[in-house]
């Protein structure tokens, strides 16, 4: 029988001891799941608003079709800007925050031509006022919100405003002479509230109820889901539906952001961006239908007639002619006007 030389004993243990070491060490360990990202969308209004219930659905729409790689958390009545609209959207340019609803008025506190849009009387209904942001006009808004490091991914709509006070009803200009009536900060609502006689006075929202409580303000002027959402009827006697202004929302995310995500990711966003839009609208106008028999019920009501609001419309139209001109531009109006619009 041949015996095996000690050194080959040696070798032989050695190879062993090896073998058995990278068995030990084994398969690399898979690499650890990557932490969600987590994104932080605003809206102005309460939870109860149909602002934040669409909001919800986008949250939950992204994290769903990224099987949780994505996060929203949200934020209601401005808290990360301490309730002021305003900074909010310039934390949105920023990149301070990601998404958020804001209304057009809201931006053209930053830049006026986003009220164009905004513009008193421009709409007469929302068939008109869908028209008028069809196509080439969303695109020129698309641009605008870009010059700004925001990439906008469509309207949502706050609805027409219209107007409450604790004065007296409103049925004709004369009828505002005197009423100290909150505007957002916006020239363009400064000019007409002044042209009609008001005393317009700029606050945030965050503000209204209590200022409206305590009379600081007598009047205030804002879509009925906004109204109703806030409670506004406890502290407002009367209520003037005039449509006075049609108030679309953007929803915007921070371009940066969104640039620097994979195509995938980017059209999954706008697809749950198209899918939130058209829920918010829905449900914006079914609760509109809800809450202004509700408000009819709660404030003493003024509904114009055609005719009436065409008085208020004859005296704003010099400051329409002047904006157009001066401040919006003919061809961004131009594109916003549908065929039945003036």
């Amino acid at each position: 029988m041949t015996s095996t030389p000690p050194a080959t004993r040696s070798v032989t243990a050695l190879a062993v001891l090896v073998c058995v070491a990278l068995t030990a060490c084994g398969t690399p360990p898979a690499p650890a799941e990557p932490e969600p990202t987590t994104w932080r969308m605003t809206v102005t209004p309460g939870e109860s608003s149909s602002w934040y219930a669409a909001a919800e659905h986008f949250a939950e729409v992204v994290e769903d079709r990224t099987d949780g790689r994505i996060r929203i958390d949200l934020f209601s009545g401005e808290r990360l800007s301490a309730g002021d609209p305003a900074a909010g959207v310039e934390q949105l340019m920023s990149g301070t925050k990601d998404l958020s609803y804001n209304s057009t008025i809201i931006y053209a506190g930053i830049d006026p031509r986003f009220g164009a849009v905004n513009a008193p009387f421009r709409y007469t209904g929302y068939a008109e006022a869908e028209a008028g942001l069809d196509g080439p006009a969303q695109e020129a808004y698309r641009v605008m919100a870009a010059e700004f490091g925001i990439e906008l991914l469509g309207f949502g709509e706050s609805g027409f405003r219209q107007l409450t006070n604790n004065e007296r009803p409103v049925r004709t200009p004369d009828d505002l002479a005197g009423i100290k009536v909150r505007i957002p900060g916006i020239g363009l609502f400064t000019d007409v509230f002044r042209e009609l006689g008001a005393n317009p006075t700029t606050m945030n929202f965050a503000e209204v109820f209590t200022s409206l409580q305590q009379g600081t303000i007598e009047g205030q002027e804002n879509p009925i889901d906004v109204i109703s959402s806030a409670g506004l009827a406890e502290v407002q006697q009367y209520l003037t539906v005039w449509n006075f202004v049609y108030d679309p929302l953007i929803l915007g995310i921070n371009k940066e952001l969104f640039d620097g995500l994979d195509p995938g990711d980017q059209d999954l966003v706008r697809e749950a961006a198209a899918e939130t839009n058209e829920l918010q609208i829905a449900l914006n106008r079914e609760r509109e239908t809800r809450q202004q028999a509700e408000q009819l019920e709660l404030m003493d009501t003024v509904v114009l007639a055609p005719d009436e609001i065409d008085r208020f419309r004859a005296a704003v139209d010099p400051l329409h002619d002047h904006y157009e001109q001066h401040v919006w531009g003919a061809e961004l109006s131009g594109l916003l006007a549908p065929g039945t619009a003036r």
